[in-house]
């Protein structure tokens, strides 16, 4: 914390009168830790600024700032900027005496001439590229220049970035909290490490559009040296882009301009270019960053506040800018050539299609090399940005920097096995349990879904003594031998071999194209009937079930939402009957449905067991099964139940990351918000066009069904991937699922928007037009 001045107009009239023989009217400018006076000499009519700095301020670094003005203002070209008037002592820097004894410098500023930069409307090309040339000048110019004040630390140094990130706590929006943790955390990796070898000078680091005066067609000074400093040279492009692009339709056009015209006349290097991106949001977070502190300290300072709106929103543009877009738009404005791939993907596919099994699928006809992510966006090689629609193993976004942070930081420490105590282990595993109603408090940590499936199975068989399993028609529930064999999806599809004997395949409960439709209120009790039908059936064989598994929403069903009552009622044929209930959640769980934060619970039930997978990780290779102490207890037969990798410490640390971001980002509520926008606006458009059969789902699991006649339900499977494949052309991913492969599915990570929505319902009713 600062002493800041508190000198009154009167005041500072009468030291200008008797320190500096000047009569002058006063008038307080706006200002931060410092006050500014605007002074008018009442016999000549001159300007002058008088400024006075707050208590802790360094004699030495105001001379710093004095000389560099000095050299700039006999520089050629000259820099117009403000100038030093000596004190009747001869004294450029003054002192002050205060209230309650503090000592106060001060300088008297000559006042420079012309609008500030921001009060410009229109920032016409050939301004931008004037600012460009005006920092490049500047920056040229002090290329040699050197005083040991300028080496000094300073929040505002972009090298210090780092130091801001624990002020995003003071972010009050949690969308705008994580995208700042974002881009610290992006930052952190890709530019920070080059910053330790690029060139370094005295900088005036604080060009923005305040500081910048300007006649409308250029830029005629700069003003406020109190941010000068000896720090990386790129620094200073990038502090005066994070202004200049503020309000700009088109941001990296016009970043593109200020670049060409400041290497123009201060050539950049390659290196700095290629981060530059990341300093200009890395600026931008620091600003916002500050601004939310300060606004918590002083809410009534108005003046803290006037960066902070732009600023986010040039922000909120940003997440969703590829940076080797952005790498190559700033390597083209300095004539410098693009990047060129490590592998072209014909390479790419070629060696894949010899190293790695045939039947891996790649999504889309025209293939995808995605290398980077951020929340709901992925970034190709070739700096195109897709929106992310299907994607729900990144729950909370693509690249979480919370997620991303507690890996690498736990990786760093420890990564070892659950035979030994750990803090993370139990942690996770109470916090995880205690988002289950009761009885549902045990938990067994996998890697996979699949493997959570798996071990479901050994619990309920090893409970009852039984084998045999009723499964949904259509079901999916993972890759191994004994999920495959749940998995209608997959024992019915291409290279299935049907259901074996223990496995009894019930009805798919769909509401739209299934025997009992969503206009019978009865629907859900007539298709558990079916369940029931199976257990007299096995009953006559003198079989019971071991378990019936039902996903909660059905995924490769075609993103199915369970008529009311099917779970509730098949629940209890199979209790009756001596099995357990397993509730499949590794696609829908974790808040997805808006509602409710475990889909099962749309149905009002409590499953036996519950498996996970998924989302739980963001990303990361975790599962779980959860289940009750009496099954569990059961379990301990004898036989240890171990899992190499299953509950390290790394996947705890990322667990319990990801539950923070989703209580802490508010995900759940997004999932209803957005999801409940989403499937009004998809309605909107099933109304408009007729190939849209149906749309269902809940928060932000939904699918469209597409069909070619509304009564007699004919799929429309080619036009759903003709669909699929034009919005991969306008950045858009989508996919197809279904027994048909005819609806499309929709699961984004829960960060997905309104202005998402938007996206995706314009571009989908331009290609349905189409048609």
């Amino acid at each position: 914390m600062v002493t800041p001045p508190r000198f009154s107009e009167k005041e500072v009239q009468e030291i200008l009168a008797n320190q500096y023989g000047i009569s002058a009217t006063v008038k307080s400018l706006v200002s931060y830790d410092d006050q500014n006076f605007h002074a008018r000499d009442v016999n000549n009519g001159q300007e002058y600024v008088f400024k006075i700095y707050h208590a802790e301020e360094d004699y030495w670094y105001l001379d710093a700032q004095h000389q560099v003005m000095t050299l700039l203002a006999k520089a050629t070209p000259a820099i117009p900027c403000q100038q030093t008037f000596s004190d009747k002592a001869g004294q450029a820097i003054s002192r002050l005496d205060g209230k309650n004894g503090v000592t106060h410098l001060a300088r008297l500023l000559s006042f420079l001439p012309g609008r500030f930069l921001v009060d410009v409307e229109d920032h016409s090309p050939e301004l931008l590229s004037n600012i460009g040339k005006f920092m490049g000048t500047i920056d040229q110019h002090l290329a040699g220049f050197s005083h040991p004040a300028a080496r000094r630390h300073y929040d505002w140094d972009l090298r210090n970035t780092l130091m801001v990130l624990p002020l995003t706590k003071f972010i009050r929006d949690p969308q705008r909290r994580t995208i700042a943790e974002y881009f610290y955390l992006q930052f952190e990796t890709e530019a920070l490490p080059e910053l330790q070898t690029l060139r370094m000078s005295v900088i005036h680091n604080d060009g923005n559009d305040y500081n910048l005066l300007s006649d409308g067609k250029k830029i005629s000074g700069i003003i406020d040296f109190g941010d000068l400093l000896y720090s990386n040279t790129i620094c200073e492009l990038a502090i005066t882009l994070a202004y200049t692009l503020m309000g700009k339709a088109d941001p990296l056009a016009a970043a593109a301009t200020v670049i060409r015209g400041y290497h123009s006349v201060f050539p950049l290097q390659r290196r700095e270019v290629d981060i530059l991106f990341y300093l200009i949001c890395a600026r931008l977070c620091v600003s916002v960053s500050m601004s939310a502190k300060k606004i918590t300290e002083d809410p009534e300072n108005e003046y803290i506040r006037v960066s902070e709106k732009p600023a986010w929103d040039l922000l909120e543009k940003f997440i969703a800018i590829n940076p080797e877009h952005a790498k190559a738009i700033f390597r083209e404005a300095c004539n410098m050539s693009p990047s060129q791939p490590k592998e072209t993907s014909t390479a790419l596919l070629k060696a894949r299609k010899k190293h790695l099994g045939r039947n891996m699928s790649i999504s889309y006809q025209k293939h995808l090399k995605i290398n980077r992510g951020a929340m709901q966006y992925l970034f190709e090689e070739n700096g195109e940005t897709y929106l992310d629609c299907v994607n729900n193993v990144c729950h909370v976004g693509h690249c979480h920097p919370r997620v991303a942070r507690a890996a690498q930081q736990q990786i760093a420490r420890l990564n070892t096995n659950t035979r030994y105590l750990h803090d993370h282990l139990v942690e996770y595993a109470r916090r995880l349990t205690a988002t289950f109603p009761d009885p549902l408090s045990v938990c067994f940590f996998t890697c996979s879904g699949s493997e959570a499936n798996d071990l479901a199975l050994r619990l309920a068989r090893n409970f009852t003594g039984q084998k045999d399993i009723v499964v949904v028609d259509g079901a999916y529930h993972g890759t191994t031998t004994s999920v495959i064999e749940l998995s209608s999806y997959k024992f019915d599809g291409p290279g299935g071999k049907g259901a074996e004997a223990h496995i009894h395949k019930a009805l798919m409960p769909d509401p739209y194209r299934g025997a009992y439709r969503s206009d019978d209120p009865q629907a859900g009790e007539k298709y558990a009937a079916d369940v029931q039908r199976i257990i007299h059936e096995m009953a006559d064989q003198g079989k019971q079930p071991a378990a019936f598994i039902c996903e909660s929403l059905l995924g490769c069903g075609g993103q199915i939402v369970l008529p009311p009552n099917y779970l509730k009622t098949a629940f209890q044929h199979i209790r009756k009957a001596g099995g357990l209930c397993i509730a499949d959640e590794v696609q829908v769980g974790f808040g997805r449905v808006g509602s409710h934060f475990w889909a099962f619970e749309h149905q009002d039930v409590v499953p036996d067991i519950v498996t996970l997978g998924k989302p739980i990780g963001n990303g990361h290779p975790l599962a779980a099964v959860i289940t009750t102490p009496e099954i569990a207890d059961a379990f301990n037969n004898g036989m240890e139940y171990f899992n190499t990798f299953g509950g390290n410490p790394v996947s705890c640390a990322v667990g319990l990351a990801v539950l923070d971001a989703i209580e802490d980002d508010h995900l759940q509520e997004n999932a209803q918000r957005t999801g409940t926008y989403f499937l009004e606006k998809l309605r909107e458009l099933q109304a408009r066009h007729p190939i849209i059969g149906d749309v269902r789902g809940l928060g932000l699991f939904i699918g469209a069904e597409l069909v070619h006649d509304r009564e007699t339900l004919t799929p429309a499977a080619e036009t759903a991937s003709m669909i699929i494949e034009e919005m991969r052309n306008r950045g858009i991913l989508l996919s197809t699922d279904g027994p048909l492969h005819n609806v499309i599915k929709i699961k984004p990570p829960l960060v997905f928007s309104r202005d998402n929505v938007d996206q995706v319902i314009e571009n989908l009713d331009e290609i349905l037009n189409e048609l």
